[in-house]
């Protein structure tokens, strides 16, 4: 066991006026995560800590937050591979609820707004709807997202224009606009042309960086460009 440093910018909208860095120190093993020290804090230290976690597996995205400047998901950082102080910041771009809680609304509507599941053709049949692995791994990339908001939450282009449909968002619309059973492309190719669609990407790969998965997010954006540029996809 050892000691490690946190400090963390601590918001209550109900007391503060702005947010606050307050710092904190717990015994910790060298290879527990972030998370654990968090939880730590909050079950040892202070229990007025907020935070979002759920499966601490990082399948689930909820604890998405900014580690020394940069967001990660907590559940998936060892504290012995960051420096120490370890600062923890809410994600920036959302409204502070309180801590490192935000408001995801506004992103889980652009989400919605995508159409993110399959839209049949025709009656369905009796068994399956067939597809070649060739036509399942044109979008398996797409598939691995969490929707923990990491890769909108660190796009310049969604910090100026928060009506940005953003990286996720685009994320979501490749998986389904680039598989063989959907019939919905036309809809969703439409809403990425709009004003607040995929052009507003300016490829600065900030989301290939921030996403937990591995997703190449700045690729899927560029081949939902493509797709509306040859009218194809």
């Amino acid at each position: 066991m050892r000691e490690v440093a946190f400090k963390i910018l601590r918001f209550d909208p109900e007391k503060d006026s702005k947010p606050h860095w307050e710092s904190y120190r717990v015994e910790l093993e060298p290879t527990d995560r972030v998370l654990d020290g968090l939880e730590a804090i909050k079950g040892s230290v202070d229990g007025s800590l907020s935070l979002r976690r759920s499966c601490a597996h990082g399948v689930c995205g909820s604890d998405a937050m900014l580690i020394n400047g940069r967001n990660r998901l907590a559940c998936k950082v060892l504290v012995k591979n960051v420096k120490q102080p370890i600062a923890i910041e809410p994600m920036r771009g959302f409204k502070v609820i309180k801590d490192l809680i935000v408001d995801m609304e506004g992103f889980f509507s652009k989400y919605r707004q995508v159409s993110p599941y399959l839209i049949e053709a025709g009656p369905a049949p009796e068994k399956e709807r067939l597809q070649s692995p060739e036509e399942r791994e044109r979008f398996d990339d797409t598939t691995k997202c969490i929707l923990c908001g990491a890769c909108t939450t660190s796009c310049p282009s969604f910090w100026a224009d928060p009506d940005y449909i953003g990286p996720a968002a685009i994320v979501q619309a490749h998986r389904f606009i680039f598989d063989s059973r959907d019939a919905g492309k036309e809809k969703r190719l439409k809403i990425m042309n709009e004003k607040e669609g995929v052009w507003r990407c300016r490829t600065v790969f900030n989301c290939v960086e921030a996403c937990p998965r591995g997703i190449n997010v700045t690729r899927a954006i560029a081949e939902v460009k493509q797709a509306l540029v040859r009218g194809k996809v």
